[in-house]
């Protein structure tokens, strides 16, 4: 799988570009979730200036493919969530609750993407944050560059940026992730109160894995846009579905990868606001999957003994891409979307205030004394146990 996923261009650990940053400024907290700098906007010493940049990565590809089979574009406003969740659940991380302002970055190949889907676009990211503001969370949209770009992008690719700027005193470091600490993990999956339909719990991350493990060569053939011609054709669309087709879970296998990235800020601002410095860590596990905390800790292993079940989706990848477990925990976030790291006490009213939502939750695990030379993640699950 490690080798099918690096010749598909991608990289799950991203080793490289952590090595390109490893010397650039850690900020004033190098272990917080996201940089964190001085107020150099208004020069206030108990204030923070916080950002984050990200995107929808190739699960607009899967957009595309989707508008072009069936001609429903509405699926672009979920790429558009996609694209502000990405952002605004990693600033909540550090304990970020807003406001927020967002800035958006479109290229297109005009050939390809015309107006109305911009339009898809800019109208589900206000409309989202609409929503977002019935629940006290306020992001204020300043608009952002859309770029022809047909030579060197062949479909579309979304990013953003937010930002804001908090008190000093109320970050959340995760640098306070230390042994004794227990681990409540959040479902990505299932229908909370604030979603309109089923959500998968896929978030933005393996897409490019579980688009060409899943689906037919026909995709290859019938848009060979939408993948990188100097690609081994091996690993290119081996699977055996069609967007459209319905395998028994319940949306269809393209609505299933479609599905927006959940935010949890509703939830978080909640549990931030009832628990306060009760909460150690926050970690929203995207890039790396459940191996993503080992980015922030010192002197601690990650012991994940009750992963919540794994949903049906994530066990359909597993089975028709034949990923062993070890690099599934790697590439997706296989159900757990989100992490909270507290003690016993207030770990049961994080899973309160999480349920009121519809969320399910439930502690997953511990923290413990580091036994090795580096921190570890170790995942037992089903009988097995999976180092990282």
């Amino acid at each position: 799988m490690s080798d099918k996923y690096l010749q598909r261009g991608v990289s799950a650990a991203k080793e490289e570009v952590h090595a390109a940053i490893k010397n650039l400024d850690k900020g004033l907290f190098p272990q917080a979730f996201c940089k964190i700098h001085p107020d150099y906007l208004a020069g206030d010493k108990d204030f923070v200036n916080v950002m984050s940049s990200d995107g929808s990565g190739t699960k607009s590809i899967i957009a595309y493919l989707y508008w072009k089979e069936t001609g429903d574009a509405s699926v672009w406003r979920g790429i558009a969530q996609d694209v502000i969740v990405m952002n605004l659940d990693d600033l909540l991380c550090v304990g970020a609750t807003g406001p927020f302002v967002y800035n958006s970055i479109i290229n297109r190949n005009k050939h390809k993407i015309p107006g109305e889907i911009i339009k898809e676009i800019i109208e589900g990211t206000a409309s989202f944050f609409d929503m977002l503001k019935t629940y006290d969370i306020h992001c204020h949209f300043l608009g952002g560059e859309t770029a022809d770009l047909g030579d060197i992008t062949q479909t579309l690719t979304t990013d953003g940026t937010m930002t804001t700027r908090m008190p000093k005193k109320q970050i959340i470091n995760n640098g306070n992730i230390q042994a004794g600490q227990v681990i409540v993990g959040l479902a990505g999956f299932g229908q909370a109160s604030y979603e309109t339909e089923y959500n998968s719990g896929i978030g933005s991350n393996g897409l490019t894995s579980a688009r060409h493990d899943l689906l037919a060569k026909n995709y290859a053939t019938n848009f060979p846009e939408s993948f990188d011609s100097n690609t081994n054709q091996d690993v290119l669309y081996c699977g055996k579905h069609q967007l459209t087709d319905e395998v028994g879970l319940p949306l269809n296998i393209g609505k299933m990868l479609l599905s927006p990235t959940r935010t949890f800020s509703p939830v978080i601002k909640k549990i931030i606001d009832a628990l306060g410095t009760n909460i150690k860590g926050l970690v929203h596990c995207t890039g790396g999957g459940q191996t993503k905390v080992l980015h922030y800790i010192n002197h601690v292993d990650i012991v994940k003994n009750n992963l919540l079940e794994i949903p049906a989706f994530f066990k359909l990848i597993q089975q028709e891409s034949g990923t062993d477990w070890q690099e599934m925990f790697k590439v997706y976030n296989c159900g757990t979307k989100f992490e909270v790291y507290t003690d016993e006490k207030s770990a049961e009213q994080v899973i309160a205030i999480a349920k009121s939502f519809h969320i399910e939750a439930q502690i997953i695990g511990y923290t413990s004394a580091q036994q090795t030379t580096k921190p570890r993640v170790i995942i037992q699950h089903d009988s097995n146990e999976y180092s990282y």
